[in-house]
């Protein structure tokens, strides 16, 4: 059984810094495209970063510069490293696994349970 868990959610203050992590086990995704997505309360899920099997990156405009993808295929883990967070980067982050494009962005096959980021101001 495939299993996405994140950690590294929580509180922190505008300006503030936080390393979000996502653990999976049931197979291995060194080959596949790893994510984030995110989703603030009344609104929908938005595409917020991916990596490649090559380490090749991109970015929600509105994360650009101050978060950064990152992963370890040897851990078969992922991670969002988030600076200068603001109040409107409060959310649910999901990891996701193997992406695919989309008309409208990308989705995934493989989803974690979510985490929850809250930055007050």
């Amino acid at each position: 059984q495939v299993q996405l868990v994140e950690s590294g959610g929580g509180l922190v203050q505008a300006g503030g810094s936080l390393r979000l992590s996502c653990a999976a086990s049931g197979r291995t995704f060194s080959s596949k495209p790893l994510g984030w997505f995110r989703q603030a309360p009344g609104k929908e899920r938005e595409f917020v970063a991916r990596i490649n099997w090559r380490g090749s990156k991109d970015y929600a405009d509105s994360v650009k510069g101050r978060f950064t993808i990152s992963r370890d295929n040897a851990k078969n883990t992922g991670y969002l490293q988030m600076n200068s967070l603001k109040p409107e980067d409060t959310a649910v982050y999901y990891c996701a696994a193997d992406l695919t494009p989309t008309a409208s962005g990308y989705d995934a096959n493989y989803w974690g349970q979510g985490t929850q980021v809250t930055v007050s101001s």
